[in-house]
């Protein structure tokens, strides 16, 4: 289930910046006809307009207002490939008073989130022939750190929705990738206290392209995501990729 962007047109949430701005980048380098930049607020992609011209369009897109998810798929119809990029992440530990509130709030975004993006936009895929959806999740959706014990958990249910999304939507035609960078070098990284051995974001956008020419589910795009990827991958091919190969055979 090979996806090639060429001349397709893309939606990439939190296209402003970042990791999110590098996809868009690299979809356009690769020959995609048009890319949505969906963010909160759409005067801050206007940078991407003027760099790129009318291949890029601003959509308001914000995760946690589901009105805004429905609308931007009714508006962009003529989607090939979906990548939820968009996120949030605060330092918290398990024991710290604000732990259940910081949370909840990342669950709002980085897990009902993404399954709002995907029902919204699952129909559209489907009328298109199938197309694709690459969620951004992380290295801390396998392995957990005390520092960021809720962002790892909300990561960790994200790439679980991943998995499950990978096997509904498989049975339209839609590929699905799930990818699991380590830190990276971008200002949510930086508020983080990524300043170290962090990864072009550039690593990230690369990675995901041709994870969808190649067909395959994991992506671990940078050094610390490779390192993760070495012991974690045998269980990730024999149990929950399996099952996948079976069915595509």
């Amino acid at each position: 289930m090979a996806f090639d962007v060429q001349n397709k047109t893309v939606l990439v949430t939190g296209a402003n910046r970042g990791i999110g701005k590098v996809i868009l980048e690299e979809a356009l380098r690769r020959g995609a006809k048009k890319v949505y930049a969906a963010v909160r607020n759409v005067d801050s992609a206007a940078d991407l307009v003027v760099a790129h011209g009318d291949r890029v369009v601003p959509l308001r897109l914000d995760l946690e207002d589901p009105a805004s998810i429905t609308a931007a798929a009714e508006e962009a119809d003529d989607v090939d490939l979906v990548v939820n990029n968009a996120g949030v992440l605060k330092t918290a530990g398990a024991l710290a008073a604000e732990a259940v509130e910081t949370l909840q709030y990342e669950m709002n975004v980085n897990v009902y989130g993404l399954l709002r993006v995907a029902q919204a936009f699952a129909p559209g895929l489907k009328a298109r022939g199938g197309g694709a959806l690459v969620q951004l999740n992380s290295v801390a959706s396998v392995r957990s750190f005390s520092d960021f014990a809720t962002y790892a958990a909300s990561k960790a249910a994200s790439y679980s929705l991943t998995q499950a999304l990978q096997a509904s939507l498989g049975e339209q035609g839609t590929q699905v990738v799930s990818v699991h960078p380590g830190p990276i070098q971008t200002d949510m990284g930086a508020d983080a206290g990524f300043h170290d051995n962090a990864a072009p974001p550039e690593l990230v956008a690369t990675a995901i392209f041709d994870a969808l020419v190649e067909s395959r589910f994991h992506v671990w795009p940078d050094p610390m995501a490779e390192q993760v990827a070495g012991a974690y991958q045998p269980f990730a091919e024999q149990v929950i990729e399996a099952e996948q190969q079976e069915k595509a055979v």
